[in-house]
């Protein structure tokens, strides 16, 4: 049997010129393509993302609303027993300066003819909120000290926590700092008063 060889034409210079731009532009095709997929795929993880984090707030908010209807009903009688007789109880309550621009936000404010206790109520307690709970109470007390409304100078202020949710360390930094700890448990709540905790007044 004989076998025919079939000999193709050498490629010359501009066949592989042609042959090198066809795949220099297949080339740039598959990286835009693969460059807008990318793109797409962040946009789609930015917007779950924004979508995830508005759900998270709403979450959080609402879990805010019951934790202060958890505190607040029974946060009279709680105080009461540790000698501190509240008064009167008001919800976010918010410190403004001259020109009605707000300073500070308060989730419950205890009074009394004699004291003021500031409550912040988040669902988990963190470091970084005892500490901006500090500085609200120090703009409580020079708010308190210029406008002599409804607070006298006499009247002490003091501060408090509450969460569902605080971690031993956590617990320890708000004692530290002075503050009352709220603890939910359930329906009802208690005030975290150890041995020897002295409350801070501003």
């Amino acid at each position: 049997m004989e076998v025919q060889a079939h000999n193709k034409e050498p490629l010359n210079f501009a066949d592989v010129r042609t042959m090198f731009k066809e795949l220099s532009q297949e080339t740039d095709r598959k990286i835009q393509e693969l460059a807008e997929s990318i793109r797409e795929t962040d946009r789609q993880l930015r917007k779950s993302k924004k979508e995830l984090d508005r759900q998270m707030g709403e979450l959080g908010n609402r879990f805010g609303e019951l934790a202060e209807h958890l505190v607040g009903p029974n946060i009279q009688a709680k105080f009461g027993v540790l000698g501190c007789h509240i008064d009167a109880v008001s919800r976010d309550f918010t410190i403004r300066d001259d020109e009605d621009q707000a300073l500070a936000e308060i989730d419950l404010l205890l009074q009394s003819s004699d004291l003021v206790i500031a409550v912040e109520i988040k669902a988990k307690l963190l470091e970084k909120d005892v500490d901006a709970h500090i500085r609200r109470l120090e703009v409580l007390r020079r708010w308190a000290d210029k406008t002599h409304d409804i607070f006298v100078n006499a009247r002490k202020i003091r501060g408090a926590v509450a969460a569902p949710i605080v971690s031993g360390e956590v617990r320890q930094y708000a004692l530290n700092a002075g503050f009352y700890l709220i603890l939910q448990t359930g329906d009802t709540v208690k005030i975290d008063v150890p041995p020897g905790f002295v409350p801070r007044e501003w």
